[in-house]
């Protein structure tokens, strides 16, 4: 019976953990994928999985990176995917599509789920939430659930507790009245628990005692990335934040194996356990992802350094979600393409977007994904490769949503991720905020220094945001405001029309030149002059 529980483990987790390569590609490109050959221990249908082969290893096709040598296509709905789209040496989308799927964490799936919330309400200790209330925090865990297509919230309570630490969370008393609330609601699918992240152990023992699946915020959030990925890159990044998951899931599987004695017998004559094995897969696999990021990181630096040579000023528009930044970009750009959403983390990829300033000098606007409140930092970190752009920006917008009841928490949450993502302090120091919405608020007051209020929307305050944007990039950028004087017979006014922003043009008739206005880059005006005055 042991025999065949533990080759029933191995035959779940291994279409999940290692990617079988059962497409006819030809030799030199396959990815020969194996795992041990346990002879004698498992069965016929748990074989078909498994390579007759005594490697342990995982031998994955080579994704190299490729390059693009035009960059100087237009910039709008321009992402960063567009780029990778036709290099053969990154990761091919059949893969990435065949990690995504087998990778789905269980118990949530793609139907309908009715959902009933838990918000544990700390009294004191270093988890009690200060700038913020339970009532709003409640708030923002419906508007989570109802972002997802078919998902409905059935019944929400705020319960108390002095011990969150707890594996059951609340005090016993609070603890057994809520199991009842929970068992006597008809229909419930899952509990969504409220807290940034549960325990493999907490969410073993709070499904067995309320017997449905238990979600906490990283799951669900997880979930909403999911719903909403369509890029490679975007898929890669959710793929590697499931990761945590998968482990909490193993740990309670194999704490229940360890209850009939299985867990810590070897298979076969491997040498190996049941759970070694399946650590081994599970990391193998994290492996692999990691190793396309890094491609993925490694191609973003490339496109980086093209973008630098092109002299465009990068803008990065940052917020918390669903905060109006990509409205807000819309609004500066003229971008039709972009179709903003009254929904929470409805941007994944960075996308970037060309406009222009008063001076008519282009810029390139990158929209970020959103932030959000007691996200665990591994959820940040999976997307690390997406808000490293940030920091090779020129300059940051944070874009605060000030219609909404907990905008001071929201501003508190977005700095502490820019801090934990070590940007800059050129950058920090510069950074614009912007007070979006205000034809939401009444009588609007800014409650702060040097803050522009906007409405995205109705495009209110916007030339005034520009011209402050401007006066921010010319100063980080080094950009130098001439007047130079150009010989109308040579092509020096139309270099500088190409390689620079020219303001105004002052025709000397009689002489045959013009006295021209730029905002000209270091590097381009060393090159003009050495291209036309010899120096």
């Amino acid at each position: 019976m042991l025999t065949r529980y533990c080759a029933k483990r191995i035959y779940l987790w291994t279409p999940r953990l290692q990617y079988v390569c059962t497409k006819s590609w030809n030799a030199s490109t396959a990815a020969t994928c194996r795992v041990a050959y346990y002879r004698g221990s498992i069965s016929q249908n748990c074989r078909k999985y498994i390579s007759p082969s005594p490697s342990r290893t995982l031998m994955f096709s080579m994704c190299k990176l490729k390059s693009k040598d035009d960059f100087s296509g237009r910039y709008t709905g321009h992402t960063e995917e567009d780029d990778e789209d036709g290099d053969e040496d990154f990761i091919d989308e059949d893969e990435v599509d065949e990690l995504f799927q087998q990778q789905v964490p269980t118990g949530i799936g793609d139907g309908a789920h009715r959902i009933f919330i838990v918000h544990p309400d700390v009294k004191w200790g270093s988890r009690k939430q200060y700038l913020t209330t339970a009532e709003l925090m409640m708030a923002e865990a419906v508007g989570l659930v109802h972002t997802l297509e078919n998902w409905r919230v059935v019944d929400k309570i705020i319960l108390s507790t002095k011990t969150p630490e707890k594996k059951r969370i609340f005090g016993k008393g609070n603890f057994q009245s809520l199991t009842e609330r929970i068992r006597q609601t008809p229909g419930i699918t899952a509990v969504f628990v409220n807290v940034e992240r549960l325990s493999p152990l907490s969410e073993r023992e709070l499904e067995e005692a309320w017997g449905v699946k238990v979600l906490d915020r990283y799951s669900v959030v997880l979930h909403i990335f999911r719903c909403n990925a369509k890029t490679k890159e975007a898929k890669l990044q959710i793929s590697l934040a499931e990761i945590p998951l998968l482990r909490s899931r193993l740990k309670n599987e194999m704490a229940n194996l360890d209850q009939q004695g299985g867990g810590s017998r070897y298979i076969g004559g491997s040498g190996e356990t049941l759970i070694e094995v399946q650590q081994r897969l599970l990391k193998e696999r994290e492996m692999k992802i990691r190793s396309a990021l890094e491609r993925l990181r490694k191609k973003r630096h490339l496109l980086r350094s093209q973008r630098k040579h092109k002299d465009f000023p990068v803008i990065s528009v940052m917020g918390y979600t669903n905060c109006g930044k990509t409205t807000l970009i819309k609004a500066l750009t003229g971008d039709s393409g972009l179709q903003p959403r009254n929904q929470l983390f409805a941007t994944l990829d960075v996308t970037v977007h060309a406009g222009r300033l008063p001076s008519h000098m282009t810029v390139l606007y990158v929209d970020t994904i959103g932030f959000l409140s007691q996200l665990p930092h591994q959820l940040i970190d999976s997307f690390s490769a997406t808000l490293e752009d940030v920091k090779h920006s020129d300059l940051i917008v944070h874009v605060r949503d000030i219609s909404h009841p907990e905008t001071v928490n929201q501003k508190v949450n977005v700095l502490n991720v820019l801090k934990n993502l070590q940007i800059p302090d050129r950058l920090m120091s510069s950074m614009i905020e912007v007070h979006n919405k205000v034809d939401l608020v009444d009588n609007y007051q800014p409650s702060e220094p040097n803050v522009l209020p906007i409405s995205a929307l109705k495009e209110q305050g916007l030339n005034e945001l520009k011209t402050v944007v401007e006066a921010e990039i010319v100063k980080s950028t080094g950009k130098h405001i001439l007047s130079l004087k150009v010989d109308l017979s040579t092509s020096q006014l139309s270099w500088l029309y190409k390689e620079a922003t020219v303001q105004d043009v002052d025709v000397l008739a009689d002489e045959g030149s013009a006295v021209v206005k730029v905002i000209i880059g270091a590097a381009a005006y060393g090159r003009y002059k050495k291209l036309f005055t010899g120096r």
